[in-house]
């Protein structure tokens, strides 16, 4: 019990000195969950695009959502809905799914991503169970009686208001509904989501767990250099995210009606968190 509570406050206090005297640059993570089915391996829609910034210099760490139902231009396919751009990838070529999304977010919105880190739903449940599940605040009563069901059918399921702790199945569920509200509020609940499992892994007995399953669960470029060098950052900073969801305020339209991101209305916000 000893060893629990000293050995975190030990790891904030080393780790802290080193981020504030010697900073690493920025990393740019894209982070992407695939709703695949049995088989289809990772050529399938992404249900989450997450733009995690890493920044030791700036002292923050911040994540842009960018909703499925945005168009992007991509590069040889001209405007493309956001969520079927991983597909479009690996028809081309095995694995070229996350190359591409990435090659399209950095044309689209003037940022450099360094990283990747792509899940399917079982690895994202296996994570959070690697850390013994998330505490989360649910801040709106939340009923859905039109959750996709494991047999290709529809279940209902709610979430009371309040503090609860989430295995890895439940924080899916929690991350995934959206009929009682909109993908804006989905893709709050999925940063809600990450924040809370990223503040996990501050504690060293969790790391093996976390790193074993994270390799073997994810697909993904991210090293075991990049794991020890910003992974501690990230959960010493955990509850203090700069989050932002391209939301309605943040979206424009093509001639032809197509939804793509504003821009213009993002630029500051992308200068002081992503560039």
């Amino acid at each position: 019990m000893v060893i629990a509570i000293i050995a975190p406050m030990l790891t904030c206090a080393f780790l802290g000195a080193i981020y504030v005297f010697i900073p690493p640059p920025m990393l740019n993570i894209l982070v992407t969950g695939v709703d695949a089915r049995p088989g289809e391996g990772f050529a399938a829609r992404t249900d989450s695009i997450m733009l995690v910034s890493l920044d030791p210099v700036r002292r923050q760490v911040s994540i842009l959502s960018i909703p499925r139902d945005l168009s992007l231009d991509v590069p040889n396919y001209g405007l493309q809905r956001v969520n079927v751009i991983n597909v479009l990838g690996e028809q081309a070529a095995q694995g070229r799914g996350s190359a591409l999304l990435i090659e399209s977010i950095e044309q689209n919105f003037g940022v450099q991503i360094d990283r990747y880190a792509r899940l399917d739903f079982n690895g994202f449940v296996r994570l959070v169970d690697a850390v013994g599940g998330v505490t989360i605040d649910v801040e709106h009563a939340i009923t859905d009686s039109n959750y996709p069901s494991p047999d290709g059918g529809t279940m209902t399921i709610q979430f009371q208001t309040g503090e609860q702790t989430m295995d890895g199945a439940t924080a899916l569920i929690y991350a995934r509904t959206r009929y009682s509200d909109d993908d804006y509020r989905r893709a709050a609940r999925q940063q809600q989501v990450v924040s809370a499992l990223v503040g996990k892994v501050i504690n060293p007995l969790t790391w093996g767990a976390v790193v074993t399953t994270f390799y073997s669960a994810v697909d993904t470029d991210v090293n075991i250099g990049d794991m020890a060098l910003y992974g501690a950052f990230a959960a010493l900073n955990a509850g203090r995210f700069e989050m932002l969801v391209i939301d309605r305020n943040l979206i424009a339209g093509t001639a032809e009606g197509v939804a793509i991101p504003d821009y213009a209305a993002l630029d500051a916000w992308l200068n002081a968190h992503v560039r």
